[in-house]
């Protein structure tokens, strides 16, 4: 396949199909408490209807308010182009990529974060102060994995990093991108992103004061970051890269399919963690991610 088809395809794959798995957590959620629940295809009906509606702005912002979310959703895309799907590889890959994925996320964090004060609300600025708070831990594990995938293949980029068979710390690195997941995309126990109380709020109350098409954005670019972290874990257990390409790309699917129906177990089955204890839970993640790195280091240099 050709350079530019294959980008288009890539790029469409994550456009149409990350909105498809907030509504799988969605009907787990609804299924474990038994109730009917939402559609699996509402936030499709809901990007649709956000898409027609006009923007309401406070008098208070600057074009940064409106801006922010749209560097966030370009940055979070970027680097989802980055990680392969399977042995194909990225729709674009060079030496240092893992570099520049790490500081995609990070970039699209600050603008989120910096859209949200541009509204000079205390319970925005509460809720970004908890978002970047909570994101020094959880970017440290996210680095450490990295770090992980870099000592095991001596290469700082994804399509090598991810390429290999599972090592023998790929239990502690599943457990803590899976903690990571939750916490970076806001969900049970870190986040409740059903709450509508100001005062436990982390990532909703930063959206308060957006609408229309910003807000569509961002509900896209939050249905993206969760796929985005699913195939990372994927990929970080599961050796795609050494298999062919059908048989990848259905297990790929398959697993991606498996977490969001784990991360809707999760929130159906726990309850959302003290503000207190959040932390700890992050300092764990960031702790299993060090474990693998140290077992991947002792396994090179045996």
């Amino acid at each position: 396949m050709s350079l530019v088809p294959d980008f288009l395809l890539r790029l469409l794959i994550w456009l149409l199909l990350a909105p498809l798995l907030p509504g799988i957590i969605n009907r787990v959620k609804s299924w474990v408490a038994g109730r009917r629940g939402p559609p699996v295809l509402q936030l499709y009906y809901d990007l649709a209807r956000l898409w027609r509606k006009g923007v309401v702005l406070s008098t208070a912002v600057s074009p940064g308010h409106v801006a922010g979310p749209a560097v966030a959703w370009v940055a979070v895309m970027m680097a989802a182009l980055l990680l392969p799907l399977g042995p194909g590889g990225g729709a674009w890959s060079f030496r240092g990529d893992a570099l520049l994925f790490a500081y995609l996320l990070a970039l699209a964090r600050f603008c989120t974060a910096g859209a949200a004060l541009e509204t000079g609300s205390a319970f925005e600025g509460m809720g970004a102060a908890r978002e970047v708070s909570y994101a020094v831990l959880a970017e440290a594990a996210i680095i450490t994995a990295l770090l992980t995938f870099g000592v095991q293949t001596g290469s700082v980029s994804l399509a090598t990093m991810l390429a290999p068979a599972a090592g023998p710390g790929a239990a502690l690195l599943g457990a803590g991108l899976f903690a990571v997941l939750l916490a970076e995309n806001c969900r049970v126990p870190f986040d409740d992103p059903n709450t509508h109380l100001e005062l436990t709020m982390i990532h909703e109350v930063m959206v308060l004061d957006h609408s229309g098409p910003p807000l569509a954005v961002i509900l896209h670019g939050a249905a993206l970051k969760l796929m985005l972290f699913a195939v990372l874990l994927v990929e970080a257990v599961l050796p795609l890269g050494q298999w062919p390409p059908l048989v990848a790309g259905g297990v790929l699917t398959v697993s991606v399919l498996a977490v969001a129906v784990g991360v809707g177990l999760v929130e159906s089955l726990l309850a959302r963690l003290a503000f207190r204890r959040v932390p700890l839970f992050l300092t764990t993640a960031f702790l299993l991610c060090l474990f693998a790195l140290l077992v991947a280091w002792k396994g090179v240099a045996a």
